[in-house]
């Protein structure tokens, strides 16, 4: 493994591994609260704190960085007019996660990942 490197390569290729993000992301943000795997929803709770960040900044560079990963524009919409001044005094931790029972399928730990209100 290279160093730097923070984030899981989730046997993807990074085109595939951003739009995993980006998707999940956009998912937390709209619907403020999804179930995914353990690693999936740690590696999102990266990317969310920063999305809630920009969102508080309120610039229109924020606004467009934001644009530029989210995929719903109402999502953005929501992040920057509903979500910043709800989290206008804290200054991180947005997102909770919270494990769960294994999956019944394949056993993978789930978790739910959550804004904080």
């Amino acid at each position: 493994m290279r160093h730097g490197l923070r984030s899981k390569r989730f046997d993807r290729d990074s085109g595939q591994r951003q739009a995993l993000f980006r998707g999940l992301v956009t998912d937390l943000i709209g619907y403020e609260k999804i179930t995914t795997t353990e690693s999936r929803a740690k590696e999102i709770r990266r990317v969310a704190e920063k999305m809630v960040t920009l969102g508080k900044k309120g610039d229109l560079n924020a606004r467009r960085r934001a644009l530029a990963f989210i995929y719903d524009e109402k999502v953005v919409s929501k992040l920057f007019d509903e979500l910043a001044g709800r989290f206008a005094d804290r200054k991180g931790g947005y997102t909770r996660v919270i494990k769960l029972e294994p999956r019944q399928g394949d056993a993978a730990p789930m978790a739910v990942v959550e804004l904080l209100k």
